[in-house]
């Protein structure tokens, strides 16, 4: 999706992806708007020192945004840890090395927020001073938030010691249609609980639209004035409430009606947007990108209505 609006805004863009040639991974971007003109793909791998020096040469932005999102992992430090660390810092050496680079757009989560010792309640606001604590995410096996707060603390350190201008966007869990055919992670959460599941999680989440995600990083490069983290977010709800917006708006789905567990509800909280419309961004509503991720799921043929 940056890719896509960097496109129709007449950007030029260097892609990075691990097999250029494969044209199942590619085809979407080979195919949008612009792409034929002003899109170039690049070999690199995030664990592969210098891989990213050739499609960082010459640009005068970067955005760093691939990560590992993996649920099943088997060893913690080979799945998640040393793509996420390594990669970041990989991809900020070879923006050291190009003198062309201005400024540097990070793609972390509220995963890297929202991990620590604090508690969260109805009448908590949560903001980007908030940093997840490594240590209490290693407690809790918690691999995916030890990855993003450990690349994103990296990220700051190196940027400050190299003298690169960094912004980091923190996102929560992102839905919305999808421009590749294959089933992310997060749009699987929705795609579960259409496909028979009998209950739904016990979690209480941020969510906002792909669109939206993907105009909050190219308002960070565009915008001179912005800087450090933006949490962007647009609803915060238990999945008992997505369930019930998602039978509002198909009274027909086979949707579970019971939570996995007889625990109180995980806390809801409040997210502050304060920083992200400073930057100008405007969200699309919770109903509307539910919609639009269940609409895709249908046409993709992942759920039947």
């Amino acid at each position: 999706w940056i890719v896509k609006l960097l496109l129709l805004r007449g950007y030029t863009v260097h892609a990075a992806v691990r097999r250029p040639h494969d044209m199942s991974k590619t085809k979407h971007l080979r195919e949008l708007e612009g792409a034929k003109e002003r899109l170039v793909l690049f070999k690199a791998d995030l664990l592969d020192e210098g891989s990213f020096d050739a499609a960082i040469s010459g640009c005068y932005a970067v955005f760093h945004t691939a990560s590992s999102v993996n649920f099943n992992i088997r060893d913690p430090q080979v799945d998640v840890l040393d793509p996420a660390l390594k990669g970041t810092l990989n991809v900020l050496t070879s923006c050291k090395k190009a003198t062309s680079v201005r400024r540097v757009v990070l793609t972390s989560s509220v995963a890297a927020v929202l991990n620590l010792e604090r508690t969260r309640a109805p009448d908590v606001v949560v903001d980007e001073t908030w940093f997840s604590d490594p240590d209490l995410c290693r407690k809790n096996a918690k691999w995916y938030p030890l990855s993003k707060t450990l690349a994103e603390q990296a990220a700051w350190k190196f940027a400050k010691e190299n003298n690169i201008d960094m912004v980091s966007i923190n996102p929560g869990l992102v839905l919305g249609p999808m421009l590749q055919p294959t089933l992310n992670e997060s749009v699987a959460t929705i795609s579960n609980l259409i496909n028979g599941a009998q209950t739904y999680g016990n979690v209480t989440f941020g969510s906002v639209g792909v669109e939206d995600v993907a105009n909050a990083h190219i308002l960070a490069l565009e915008v001179p004035s912005a800087q450090g983290r933006y949490c962007v977010v647009e609803s915060v709800a238990h999945m008992s409430q997505i369930v019930e917006t998602l039978r509002q708006l198909y009274p027909s789905l086979p949707l579970p009606n019971k939570c996995a567990n007889d625990n109180p509800l995980e806390a809801t909280y409040q997210m502050s947007k304060e920083k992200t419309k400073s930057l100008g961004i405007e969200y699309t509503p919770l109903e509307v990108y539910l919609k639009e991720t269940v609409e895709d799921l249908k046409n993709k043929g992942f759920i039947t209505l």
